[in-house]
């Protein structure tokens, strides 16, 4: 768990490229609005890259009124929160879909659905996502606080790195898969 904020991420990324501080979105200051305004692309692009164990629920949808036109039964609305479905059905027993726009379209009238929400709330987050976004936020702020190209693509390819760190700390939190038995596992053995 971390300590971290939204308003510490950004002060921190610009922290990096030689910029002053913020202590708040609203201050007055020439970076705190531009770091607000692209933080939030910058949080859930960390937020869809992997499904992160501090931004994952699961819920079962209930369908909308009206039925799609054809192919399938039930639509349902995703929820406000939803950033990036990682499961449709329960584990081994997914359901055909498809998603269209923010519903999802089956043939069953509940849906279980894992999903990644939009977290908003840094503090829940592993400090190596932490880290790993922080650079992220740099390298998107990076031209235009110091207008360096050369920067910019450094903080995304450093960032792209701790993002892939931070994914592998995270999927260490998770049990093995395992593979149930079938004729081709047999035959292995």
């Amino acid at each position: 768990m971390s300590t971290a904020s939204e308003i510490s991420i950004c002060s921190n990324a610009l922290q990096r490229l030689g910029a002053d501080p913020i202590a708040s979105f609203q201050e007055n200051s020439r970076f705190a609005g531009p770091s607000s305004n692209i933080w939030p692309t910058v949080r859930n692009m960390v937020l869809r890259a992997h499904p992160w164990n501090c931004a994952t629920k699961r819920v079962i949808l209930a369908p909308l009124a009206e039925a799609p036109a054809f192919d399938y039964g039930y639509q349902f609305n995703l929820p406000t929160d939803w950033l990036k479905t990682v499961q449709v059905g329960k584990r081994n027993c997914p359901l055909t879909y498809q998603q269209e726009g923010r519903r999802i379209l089956a043939r069953t009238n509940a849906l279980p659905l894992v999903y990644i929400w939009e977290n908003t709330n840094p503090g829940t987050w592993d400090d190596s996502m932490v880290e790993a976004a922080e650079i992220l936020q740099a390298a998107a702020m990076a031209y235009l606080v110091t207008a360096s190209t050369s920067l910019r693509d450094s903080l995304n390819q450093e960032g792209q790195f701790k993002l892939k760190v931070a994914k592998a700390i995270d999927g260490q939190d998770q049990p093995p898969e395992e593979f149930g038995d079938s004729a081709l596992t047999m035959a292995r053995f």
